[in-house]
């Protein structure tokens, strides 16, 4: 098998340098072709054959999309992803329907250019690996013919059968764009964990709710099908008015049958695994009521201080000022400062009206001698 080659073109070699990089750490041999202009990635191509584009929509000279259809002469089955600073949804329609099988804004989402690169060279996919094992693969066959004739029979885009892991177990059709699909399958798992959550704390019988996402390049309608699984339905005005319930009712009745399936497999499900779906660290903060504190006794306060006044040494404040002068002697004092023998006799001493100074008060508390 040949190593497949990948053609990165963008003038701005930091997204160059990244790309080349990211691509890199994904461990398939791959052979990496940087240009950084339109023309000198059609002499590159020129040189080689290219399994994949990696092309900025904007490019010095001719566009990104002029640039695919240069290349796919030679290269007919060259799958191509286009990065771009534009936003603007008819630009974004033109590289999808040139035949782009992604199209990532900057800055760009490497989780999901690793995973599309991986799709787009079916390579096996490291970034949002399937299940592997040999159940899955008879899961995946079976189910994958349920939502096939669901998707056809309510004219959506794509369903899918998703673990509580954000893996695909079984899919039936595309979105209509997939360049971020690992990032919305995160999501859309975060809000069926947070439905799982609220469904043990309202103490459901029954995983009986569903999210609805209206308008945009899909309606997006996720339901619960246990604690482990959810189904996803994309495709365009399911979540219309005159729809909505129509779709709602289709999908409650295949979760059925898919159930079933799966219990037919041996997989576990139901209702009662809610309490294991909530992750460790969330189960743990649940808010648990505490039982109520002991009131505190009452605190006799002229009991303490009479008890205080018992234990204290210093039973008179005219005696501890002798016994302080006794025991320290001579004293060197600050003249700006009287003592409290001279506060006494000036009739400072507490309980007894102050007199007027005449001096200048000094520092805090004390007062110059006249």
């Amino acid at each position: 098998m040949t190593t497949p080659c990948v053609l990165l073109v963008d003038d701005q070699r930091d997204i160059v340098r990244l790309l080349h990089s990211s691509l890199q750490t994904l461990g398939h041999p791959l052979e990496i072709v940087d240009a950084p202009s339109g023309e000198e990635a059609l002499l590159e191509a020129s040189r080689r054959k290219v399994d994949l584009l990696v092309a900025d929509y904007l490019l010095p000279g001719i566009s990104g999309v002029e640039l695919m259809r240069k290349v796919r002469v030679r290269n007919p089955e060259m799958k191509v992803i286009f990065i771009t600073g534009i936003t603007e949804r008819k630009a974004r329609n033109e590289m999808l329907g040139a035949g782009a099988i992604a199209v990532f804004d900057k800055p760009i989402p490497l989780a999901d250019f690793l995973d599309a690169v991986e799709r787009g060279l079916g390579l096996v996919r490291t970034i949002f690996p399937p299940e592997s094992t040999r159940d899955a693969e008879e899961k995946r066959k079976t189910l994958s013919e349920l939502l096939i004739g669901f998707r056809q029979k309510v004219k959506a885009d794509a369903v899918f059968l998703i673990s509580d892991r954000g893996r695909v177990l079984a899919r039936a059709g595309d979105l209509y764009d997939s360049s971020m699909e690992v990032s919305l399958l995160s999501a859309l798992m975060g809000i069926y964990a947070a439905g799982l959550k609220v469904s043990r704390i309202i103490r459901q019988d029954s995983l009986d709710n569903y999210h609805v996402f209206r308008g945009g390049d899909n309606d997006l309608l996720l339901i619960p099908i246990d604690a482990s699984h959810a189904l996803l339905l994309a495709g365009s005005d399911l979540a219309n008015p005159d729809r909505i319930l129509q779709t709602v009712e289709g999908m409650l009745f295949v979760r059925g049958d898919v159930e079933n399936v799966l219990q037919s497999l041996g997989v576990a499900s139901g209702v009662e695994k809610t309490e294991s779906a909530v992750p460790q660290e969330e189960s743990e903060s649940v808010f648990v009521p505490l039982d109520e504190p002991e009131p505190e006794p009452e605190v006799d306060v002229d009991a303490l201080l009479a008890t205080a006044r018992k234990k204290s040494k210093v039973k008179d404040v005219d005696a501890f000022w002798d016994e302080a002068v006794e025991k320290t002697g001579n004293i060197p004092l600050n003249p700006d400062v009287i003592t409290f023998e001279e506060a006494k006799k000036l009739g400072l001493k507490p309980g007894e009206a102050p007199i007027k100074a005449t001096g200048p008060l000094r520092g805090t508390g004390s007062l110059k001698k006249k």
